[in-house]
């Protein structure tokens, strides 16, 4: 999946990411913004594990056969054959 936006597609030129980086800067302060990008790449971490596990459950678990019942098929297979 490319998740990759081309900022003239979005409707944002090379000014306009300055100054929504540089309003980002103001309210958070630099010191923060690491932070801010450690605490976003874990929710995405999280969310993205999640999202797996909804895509897995979706699939049905294959029925569990017993030795007990493979043997009684190939008993009765063995008796159909012979009769």
């Amino acid at each position: 999946m490319n998740l990759h936006l081309d900022p003239a597609i979005a409707g944002l030129g090379p000014m306009e990411l300055v100054l929504i980086f540089a309003v980002i800067v103001l309210l958070f302060g630099a010191a923060k913004l690491p932070e801010l990008a450690r605490g976003s790449g874990r929710a995405l971490r999280i969310f993205k594990a999640e999202t797996k596990g909804l895509t897995d459950d979706d699939t049905p678990a294959q029925p569990r056969i017993e030795a007990t019942q493979i043997d009684d098929v190939v008993d009765d297979a063995r008796r159909d054959r012979d009769a």
